[in-house]
């Protein structure tokens, strides 16, 4: 069963119309469905017109959203970083704000919108609370920085546990030696450094998983979208990461007598050809252009009679 649907794109093709379309037709087939807003350019609310914040909020019967917030994953980081800190004042190591940082960023901090994106994810993933979770992430660029962040913050979490772990067997020593084996420190059971390696593990094994994974690319029939689009595709396989399908979006379906419509309508036509040529394996959707902003359950519905199965 595919209980994890994201969506990915250049920015401005309409990710955030097609997440919530899919998570209402979801939620209309009585799936229990939360849309996740990974954007730190939200407009989730405006899409389905309903002011989403950081806490999941209902939208329609069988359908929640939620916007996340891009403090909470760096709040949740550093958190470590300033406990790992004040061990070692506790253990006459004192850091000022310089140290801390660059023990915090260990070189290879993650910026704090995909540090928000994975806490989110990893949210959401673990909970048994939504049949379906639909993700709207943000644009190429931090989606590709999204994927890689797992081994990014395993590198900076390992850094920071191998220099605590230097620090306490040098205390344990010294207390050995002044107060006898009895005195040393004993850690015993799994620790916050451990338990986030952890969770970014299962992030990543999920999002590498067809069986619980599906990863559709949202473009636009225009030859610069279609070629950022095959290149995504390309990376997201490099990751592994279970791409499916194209959604195309905003496809002239009629140009009518008007010449420069027909013109561009040609120009969609051998975009979308190219992507058939290119990506055979992957299915291929399109949703018509629509004049107006695509906001409301009611435009929503219009969006919805073009995807594929979703169930």
């Amino acid at each position: 069963m595919t209980r994890f649907l994201l969506y990915g794109g250049k920015g401005g093709v309409g990710k955030t119309t097609v997440a919530a379309a899919t998570g209402h037709r979801l939620a209309a087939v009585g799936h229990e469905t939360l849309v996740v807003s990974t954007d730190p350019a939200h407009s989730l609310g405006d899409a389905v017109e309903t002011d989403v914040g950081g806490d999941p909020t209902e939208i329609q019967s069988g359908l929640w959203g939620v916007e996340v917030d891009p403090q909470t994953g760096v709040d949740s980081y550093r958190s470590l970083f300033e406990a790992l800190a004040s061990e070692f004042s506790d253990a006459g190591i004192r850091m000022d704000e310089d140290e801390i940082a660059e023990l915090f960023t260990s070189g290879v901090m993650p910026g704090s919108d995909e540090l928000a994106a994975i806490e989110g994810m990893a949210t959401y993933i673990e909970s048994d609370r939504w049949d379906r979770v639909v993700f709207d992430t943000a644009p190429t660029g931090h989606t590709l920085r999204l994927l890689d962040l797992p081994s990014v913050m395993d590198r900076g979490v390992a850094t920071a546990m191998d220099l605590r772990d230097q620090v306490r067997r040098k205390v344990n020593t010294a207390r050995t030696m002044m107060f006898g084996p009895m005195a040393s420190r004993r850690d015993d059971g799994p620790d916050d450094f451990t338990a986030m390696r952890e969770r970014m593990e299962r992030v990543g094994t999920v999002l590498r998983n067809p069986e619980q994974t599906a990863f559709r690319v949202v473009t636009i029939p225009e030859t610069m979208a279609v070629r950022e689009t095959e290149r995504l595709v390309g990376k997201l396989r490099e990751f592994d990461v279970p791409v499916t399908t194209l959604v195309v979006n905003k496809v002239i379906e009629d140009a009518g007598d008007c010449q420069r419509c027909q013109g561009k309508q040609a120009v969609q036509e051998a975009a979308i050809a190219q992507l058939r040529d290119s990506l055979p394996d992957l299915d291929i959707w399109t949703i018509p252009d629509q004049s107006g902003e695509v906001t409301g359950i009611e435009a929503l519905e219009r969006v919805v009679d073009s995807l594929g199965a979703v169930e």
